[in-house]
């Protein structure tokens, strides 16, 4: 998969009266390099209907197209890949269906991390670091402390994610992420390409200390 920094997932409640597609389209304006479509409310018909429209959108940009949860429907539109959570498909079944496409697991715990990098994901969500209203069946937060573990040791790339805000993103960073992934942030704000853009300010900041101190 390519390099990758800032990772934005659809959440249309944080964005009311706004079309979903034209939010997206501002967030890779502000250097999203992953679109993830994540919709657990709508019919499946609906969720593809979506998926067609930001597959479109993410062929435009050049932007990596990741589909939560819906295999079937990440084939149909040709996306990237999948992401997968702790009781979703095994790894095992997803990698069997989905060939060489790019398949993500949703970790919680260093358990978790070093099992999905054994079995071959492609990457990992590491989170939630923070308390987060984007899923109702949220798991306690796993804090900064479990981002710094898994930056000691795991070797394919994660991304942190769970109430990430401009406000606390310096803790993660600090913390050993590299790569960031927000989603009521980025989509809720007024200015979603602007949002975006200090996020990866926040990111090469931090680049550029560690290659001082190094």
């Amino acid at each position: 998969m390519k390099e990758f920094r800032l990772y934005a997932i659809t959440g249309e409640q944080f964005h009311p009266g706004r079309d979903m597609l034209e939010v997206m389209e501002e967030a890779i304006k502000g250097g999203v390099d992953i679109i993830q479509l994540r919709d657990k409310d709508s019919s499946p018909d609906e969720v593809l209907r979506k998926a067609k429209e930001l597959r479109e959108l993410t062929w435009k940009y050049g932007v990596t197209f990741i589909v939560n949860d819906y295999i079937d429907i990440a084939l149909e539109v040709d996306a990237d890949g999948v992401h997968l959570g702790q009781n979703d498909v095994s790894l095992t079944e997803a990698r069997r269906r989905v060939g060489d496409k790019i398949i993500g697991i949703s970790t919680h715990a260093i358990e978790e991390a070093l099992l999905a990098e054994e079995q071959g994901a492609d990457y990992i969500g590491v989170g939630p670091v923070f308390p987060t209203k984007t899923k109702v069946d949220v798991v306690d937060p796993v804090t900064v402390a479990y981002v710094q573990q898994v930056a000691q040791r795991i070797q394919i790339p994660f991304v942190a994610i769970g109430g990430i805000k401009l406000s606390n993103v310096d803790e993660v960073i600090a913390a050993g992420a590299t790569r960031i992934c927000a989603v009521s942030e980025i989509v809720g704000s007024s200015d979603v390409a602007g949002t975006c853009q200090a996020f990866l300010r926040k990111l090469e900041g931090a680049g550029e200390s560690h290659a001082a101190d190094r």
